[in-house]
């Protein structure tokens, strides 16, 4: 018996552990969070790879906008038109589209380069590249330049 005259519990009794109510509030709040964290994970790992794809993509345009100066100066004539092709990256094929347009100044064009994952891509491409070009070939140094 207690002091004020009630009988106690034994010791072992007495240790306080998680009700019944208070695990199931727990799980449910797993539950609900779980999901969402899943979710958002995978939403993380599409824009990562959306990211590397996009990066690669500007890299095959500006290797391409390259390919393109060097056979202009080549050629001594700048590319008019459009072409398309497909160029290997990273173990991948790459889906291109060049259209080459004058602008309104002289000599001077404007060269948009597409580039797509598959042929279906063209309408939407994964990214496009704009430069412009000048179309005056002539590589021979002014007399009088620099250096004279």
């Amino acid at each position: 018996m207690s002091r004020n005259g009630s009988r106690t519990r034994p010791r072992l009794l007495q240790q306080r552990g998680f009700t019944l109510v208070e695990v199931m509030v727990a799980l449910a709040v797993v539950a609900i969070a779980l999901p969402a964290l899943l979710v958002a994970l995978s939403q993380h790992v599409d824009a990562t790879g959306y990211m590397r794809d996009k990066s690669l993509a500007q890299l095959v345009a500006a290797n391409k906008l390259e390919e393109l100066r060097i056979l202009s100066r080549a050629g001594q004539s700048l590319l008019r038109g459009q072409d398309s092709g497909v160029s290997g990256m990273a173990g991948r094929d790459w889906h291109w589209w060049l259209d080459s347009e004058p602008t309104q100044v002289t000599n001077f064009y404007r060269v948009e380069i597409d580039i797509a994952t598959s042929e279906e891509g063209r309408n939407q491409p994964l990214y496009t590249l704009v430069a412009f070009l000048s179309a005056d070939m002539n590589t021979e140094p002014e007399a009088g330049g620099a250096g004279q």
